[in-house]
């Protein structure tokens, strides 16, 4: 028996550490772009300071280990074990068993997918009398939506399983789901209440493909494609994840169909806190006191004030903010009462709670129970789905599991990943984007943004001096003395409490160009928008995930940094579309509809190998990167323009990538073509 030599334990972790340090140094570089935007964007452009520049930092890093860690147990254990299962499906079983597989696998990883965590939260941004069904969905039917949506990829996994099997093409299943999704947005959007829905219908397509989703369907898929074709297919097994998008829109429109013969028609913001709108506002809420919270953390000071009988009623509510912790709780929930003071109250009743001191942003999440709450979530996710794997192969299929230290290596590493790249995007990468989101809206403001103010005592009106201007406009200011700062400061008289000597500094933010919709902010909010888009996936886990089955599929034919960057610049176009439906207003259906006919058109011309790549690539881009970067930032955008939601700008996100990939495909095969003529046509084949 020949005897191996052991390799030394240095060795061993000199070979370790120069392999991680390689693995680190590639997601650093996948992820620099959009940090270092996101950064320089803020500081230079924006001019605002990052307010937790040392928990973003911890936070990026945590993106970068996780996204190694990631990566890594996806190659060694995740992939590799789906593509077993899916190989020996067909060898021992019929298309029946294969599909019920395929639907239980695309169910649990839906639910499993930690950008889905993202739209549940997305509810509290919405208005629930300008949206009252969205409003129903998001808060009181969340479970049936996420339900929906799992029930919509189990479906799809399942109906993908059956095109394998039997190598069908992808182009009839094309040409039939999404002109049928097309004909349901048109119908939806003659309906008030069904049209908020098809925004949030078609952003749940792009975020149920991410991190979990994509590798275990690609692989699975592959597997039951090489089973079925002997091996003769290449990219047979592409294909499973347009499914996996397209089917849960459908899900959710009929979802929303349903539920909107139960929801009330939307009404002015007056009307549905009045007394006479009570009973309809009920039909959204549990009590008064919840529809009391909708109007302290949703509504204007018009909305306040109808809520209640009196003006002297609505005044000592207001007031119990400032005295009262239990009253705050029940007005404005668990949100510091600086941020409902800056964000959300009116001017006057900045100045009646006068007295609050504000201190700035309420409490960030603190790292430790961050990293808790994502290792349950990361728990959840990955064990049950590999426990199902493994009871298939070793139960079910009675095969043995080959390189078990590798498998098992792969899903703790997955398991680590995934809760290092979850709690780091929470910590750092999000914050980060949601910060750069609400200041945004200042490229386009009409208004100073409040940001602060400032109780003088004993104001001295002796300090005052006067400026006058080339127009002859006369203006009184004084010197404010801050940290060892002397600025000038505008004296407002009303502002001046004669009796106390006190005078209250207002601090405010001024538009970023100027009090006007500007050429140059529309310019800016867009740049931006495309530099966040193609930066955000360029670091999705799931993009790269792919990318690297597209390179070994096609035998290098297709690069994985090829498809990387074709994707990332399709993102980057759907972004500035989806910011242009926010900035203008405009019915998502002028988007959609003429977009997927372009894409339809495309198909048709398009050979069956690049189709596949391309319509599944739009499904991977929207992943736990992504998602609650351009949430954050439609949300603000549409709340400073007061946009019923943010919704869309995913679903054009993921519509445009397919488009570059389809054109990246028919440039490649004329390439091809060209390259073959001339080969014939050379002197030496003559």
């Amino acid at each position: 028996m020949k005897k191996y030599k052991k390799v030394p334990v240095r060795d061993v972790l000199v070979m370790l550490s120069g392999y991680a340090r390689s693995r680190i140094i590639a997601q650093i570089k996948s992820v620099a772009f959009i940090i270092i935007y996101l950064v320089v964007f803020q500081i230079l452009i924006l001019r605002v300071p990052l307010s937790n520049a040392f928990g973003t930092a911890g936070g990026i890093a945590l993106v970068i280990f996780g996204l190694a860690f990631f990566l890594e147990g996806l190659v060694l254990g995740f992939m590799p074990l789906g593509e077993r299962v899916g190989v020996k499906l067909p060898a021992r079983v019929g298309i029946f068993v294969i599909s019920i597989f395929g639907l239980i696998l695309g169910f649990g990883a839906t639910l499993a997918e930690p950008a889905i965590s993202a739209l549940r939260t997305a509810g509290s941004t919405v208005k629930a009398w300008d949206s009252p069904l969205l409003y129903m969905i998001l808060e009181h039917y969340t479970e049936w939506l996420v339900l929906s949506v799992g029930i919509g990829v189990g479906v799809a996994v399942a109906l993908g399983m059956f095109r394998f099997y039997f190598n069908l093409s992808i182009k009839p299943f094309i040409l039939v789901i999404i002109p049928v999704l097309l004909i349901l947005s048109v119908y939806f959007s003659f309906d008030t209440n069904l049209s908020k829905v098809i925004g949030l219908a078609w952003d749940c397509g792009a975020v149920t493909t991410g991190a979990v989703t994509v590798p275990l369907v690609l692989a699975l898929g592959i597997g039951v494609s090489r089973a079925a074709s002997k091996g003769k297919g290449t990219t047979s097994g592409f294909g499973v994840i347009l499914l996996a998008s397209a089917l849960p829109v459908l899900a959710v429109m009929v979802l929303g169909f349903i539920l909107n013969f139960k929801a009330p028609g939307p009404v002015d913001e007056v009307s549905f806190f009045s007394p006479e709108g009570r009973k309809m506002a009920l039909a959204l809420f549990n009590n008064e006191q919840m529809i009391r919270r909708h109007a302290f953390t949703n509504g204007s000071e018009a909305g306040r004030r109808a809520f209640f009988a009196d003006d002297k009623e609505y005044k000592r509510n207001l007031l119990s903010l400032q005295e009262d912790q239990n009253s705050r709780i029940a007005l404005i929930g668990m949100m510091p009462v600086e941020d409902w003071i800056i964000n959300i109250a009116s001017d006057s009743e900045r100045e009646l709670l006068s007295g609050v001191k504000i201190t700035g942003k309420g409490k960030l999440p603190s790292f430790g129970s961050t990293l808790a709450t994502e290792s349950v979530a990361g728990i959840r996710a990955v064990i049950p789905l590999s426990l199902l794997l493994v009871i298939v192969l070793l139960g079910f299929l009675r095969e043995k599991l080959r390189y078990k230290d590798e498998i098992v290596l792969g899903i703790i590493f997955t398991l680590i990943g995934m809760t290092l790249l979850t709690s780091g995007i929470k910590l750092g990468l999000a914050s980060l984007g949601g910060e750069v989101g609400a200041q945004l809206p200042r490229a386009f403001s009409s208004e100073e943004e409040f940001i602060d103010r400032v109780v003088i005592n004993n104001f001295d009106k002796d300090l005052l001096y006067y400026t006058i201007e080339p127009d002859g406009t006369q203006k009184t200011y004084f010197n404010f003395s801050e940290n060892g700062r002397i600025r000038p400061v505008e004296f407002h008289e009303e502002l001046f409490d004669e009796a106390s000597g006190k005078y209250e500094y207002i601090i405010t933010r001024p538009p970023l160009f100027g009090s006007k919709l500007s050429v140059l902010g529309i310019i800016l909010v867009l740049a931006f928008a495309f530099g966040m888009g193609y930066g955000a996936t360029m670091a999705e886990p799931a993009l790269s995930a792919m990318g690297m089955t597209v390179e070994s599929i096609t035998v290098g034919t297709i690069r994985r940094t090829q498809i990387v960057q074709v994707v990332s610049f399709g993102v980057g176009i759907g972004m500035v579309a989806g910011l242009c439906r926010i900035l203008f207003d405009l019915p998502l259906v002028w988007l959609i509809v003429p977009s997927y006919i372009l894409l339809i058109a495309l198909t048709l011309i398009s050979e069956e190998e690049f189709t596949s790549i391309a319509w599944d690539s739009g499904g991977v881009t929207t992943g736990p990167v992504t998602v609650p970067l351009v949430l954050a930032m439609g949300l603000s955008i549409g709340g400073e323009l007061e946009i019923s939601d943010g919704f869309g700008v995913l679903a054009l996100a993921s519509a445009f990538p397919i488009l570059t990939v389809l054109l990246f495909g028919i440039f490649a095969q004329a390439k091809q073509r060209r390259s073959i003529l001339s080969t014939q046509n050379s002197p030496e084949n003559e």
